[in-house]
């Protein structure tokens, strides 16, 4: 019986994670505006997108974007009139140091 119950325990799909009002910058900046995400320009995340993006998480760590949360991360830059303090929230199934996008909002 423990065997069916861890059994069908994994086989559910993980929940999605979300992040809220974290910082939204372009891969090859990442590691040098992580101390201070905010200074970040959108020019320069427009300049950097062939990088992909990324969030910067309360604790630190980087965590990339998928194909669709760069194509998302992108147009959500496009539209937006923020020079800096480029936030978003974040929702999708964390995959390493990866995020698999299911939604990002500006």
């Amino acid at each position: 019986m423990k065997l069916l119950t861890m059994a069908a325990l994994l086989a559910l799909p993980l929940m999605a994670e979300t992040w809220t009002d974290v910082p939204i910058v372009d891969v090859a900046c990442s590691a040098k505006v992580k101390s201070n995400p905010d200074a970040h320009t959108r020019d320069c995340a427009m300049k950097c997108e062939k990088s992909g993006y990324a969030i910067i998480t309360p604790d630190g760590n980087v965590l990339k974007l998928d194909e669709k949360g760069n194509q998302e991360a992108l147009a959500a830059l496009k539209a937006s009139k923020k020079t800096d303090h480029l936030h978003a929230t974040v929702t999708g199934d964390r995959e390493g140091e990866t995020i698999k996008v299911k939604s990002l909002k500006m």
